[in-house]
């Protein structure tokens, strides 16, 4: 991905992050799906989604599988740490009906068969490194090798993220070329130093601790902010007019029509 305007942010060097959406689907379509499964990938596709979110740990096995919690608990009818289980195990609990019964036999996928499907659909994807604590480095090696393995040398952007520097350190250390995100709540006083240290090329932050003030200063720099989870339009449009690059989003269909069209350069 390197040297196709997805080099590691600068201070005041604007990225062309060709292939980068103004939104990205969050967990996939997750208002429409159940989040991240295959399902709410597709339905992310079917609703005219560029990229897709999503979230990736290892299983006791160190298979790296996608699911935003620690535990079983919440999006799935199993029990326990996922960290605790292997991923044979996971592969049989029901991921779907927690979220409604047509869902019923959704299950959680392994990373590789998420990043299968998310290239044969054609979408740019940001994987987020979730890790239990001792685990950041090795989940950080885990997953990039297998993101460089099965992602194809010509498909969409590809895009590391977590709000585990260890786990990034890790990634780049792994896997260099891939493009790695910084994740926040709040960028802090020392995103710039992160930033360089761990050779980011995107700043994700949350929208809640966001202000102009912080927008501004970023802007100058040319950082490319990437903002979660942005659900109303209204919102979205404000980012954007201050220079968010990104939105992610619950509903993407919902955010596409307040997005500007990007410059030609960034397409």
């Amino acid at each position: 991905m390197r040297g196709r305007g997805w080099e590691p942010w600068e201070p005041g060097l604007k990225l062309p992050l060709p292939g980068l959406p103004r939104v990205i689907a969050h967990r996939g379509a997750s208002a429409a799906a159940p989040e991240n499964t295959l399902a709410a990938f597709r339905s992310a596709a079917e609703r005219g989604a560029g990229m897709v979110e999503l979230d990736a740990r290892l299983a006791r096995d160190g298979v790296p599988v996608v699911i935003h919690d620690s535990t079983l608990d919440r999006t799935t009818d199993g029990r326990g740490r996922v960290l605790a289980t292997d991923s044979g195990r996971i592969a049989l609990l029901d991921a779907g009906a927690w979220f409604d019964p047509r869902f019923r036999g959704e299950r959680v996928p392994t990373l590789e068969a998420a990043l299968d499907l998310l290239a044969r659909l054609g979408l740019a994807v940001n994987v987020e490194l979730k890790a239990d604590a001792g685990e950041e480095r090795r989940t950080g090696a885990e997953v990039a090798r297998l993101v460089a393995r099965v992602w194809p040398a010509d498909g969409p952007p590809v895009l590391l993220s977590s709000f585990a520097e260890e786990a990034l350190a890790a990634a780049r250390r792994e896997v260099p070329e891939l493009p790695r995100g910084l994740l926040r709540e709040r960028a802090g006083p020392d995103w710039r130093e992160a930033m360089e240290r761990l050779a980011c090329t995107t700043l994700h932050l949350g929208r809640e601790h966001l202000d102009e003030a912080t927008l501004r200063a970023l802007r100058r720099e040319a950082v490319p902010v990437l903002v979660y989870t942005v659900n109303d339009p209204a919102e979205a449009r404000r980012l954007f007019e201050h220079g968010v690059r990104a939105v992610f989003s619950d509903v993407p269909e919902a955010i596409a029509p307040v997005a500007p069209p990007l410059p030609h350069a960034w397409s």
